[in-house]
């Protein structure tokens, strides 16, 4: 009972890094035929088809949703509210910053 107790009263230790092996909050998953983009955390990230090469493409405080490929595969369209208002912006699959288009 005193375990039960001192474990209840000692702070849990949180993390603030996302858990690139927990796929439950994955969402909004976009794919090129070798990629897939996808928000978690409120970030977009890529990875490769079989799960491997996983890379956060952004990390701004904004929202970024609803990744879009360009027909080439080269590019990923995404929604992200920067500055208020949600905007288009696109950035390389291997990385890079952000251009805004709208």
């Amino acid at each position: 009972m005193l375990l039960l107790l001192a474990a209840l009263l000692t702070p849990a230790t949180v993390s603030t890094e996302p858990n690139t092996r927990d796929t439950r909050l994955l969402a909004q998953p976009a794919t090129n035929g070798t990629h897939v983009a996808f928000v978690y955390a409120d970030d977009l990230w890529v990875a490769k088809l079989d799960g491997t090469d996983v890379r956060r493409l952004t990390t701004d405080d904004g929202v970024e949703s609803r990744p879009a490929f360009s027909p080439d595969g080269k590019l990923i369209a995404f929604s992200a509210q920067y500055e208020g208002n949600p905007d288009v912006y696109v950035v390389s699959v291997e990385g890079g910053v952000p251009k805004r288009l709208t």
